[in-house]
């Protein structure tokens, strides 16, 4: 498995925890990887998703819920909703991850976590998020041409 992965099935472990426990973000970054060892670069990705998650939270819910219109965020399954937090926050801010592997990403860590049907779900909701960021994209190009 690869260190971003691990990174991120970690993120999605902690996110889980955090909605059902009242404890701050850094505290469950600790307790989680109190007994479990990784590298460095994947603690540190971790934390990053941690951090950013939780920072831009309201934001993140909005884009999902924009183009999930059937489904309130607060009825989709956790692990579905929290995949696609982190999902979201990476295709907003990793610089470094093209988007159809971001996507993929999810995709994967969905199928093994929740399972064929919330893959398919989540691959939707994405897609339309990266369609929708590049067509915005777009059409301020055209505006600014203009």
């Amino acid at each position: 498995m690869g260190k971003r992965r691990k990174a991120r099935e970690s993120t999605l472990q902690i996110l889980f925890q955090l909605e059902f426990n009242d404890s701050d973000a850094e505290k469950a970054f600790r307790q989680y990887w109190k007994d479990k060892k990784a590298t460095k670069e994947v603690k540190d990705y971790c934390r990053w998703l941690i951090k950013g998650i939780t920072s831009h939270q309201e934001s993140i819910d909005r884009s999902i819920q924009s183009v999930s219109k059937r489904w309130r965020l607060s009825r989709m399954p956790v692990v579905d909703r929290n995949i696609l937090r982190m999902a979201v926050f990476e295709l907003l801010y990793e610089e470094d991850v093209a988007p159809a592997i971001i996507i993929n990403e999810a995709i994967e860590i969905s199928k093994k976590f929740s399972g064929e049907q919330a893959a398919m779900f989540i691959n939707g909701v994405l897609d339309t998020l990266r369609k929708n960021a590049n067509e915005e994209k777009e059409s301020v190009r055209d505006k600014e041409n203009d």
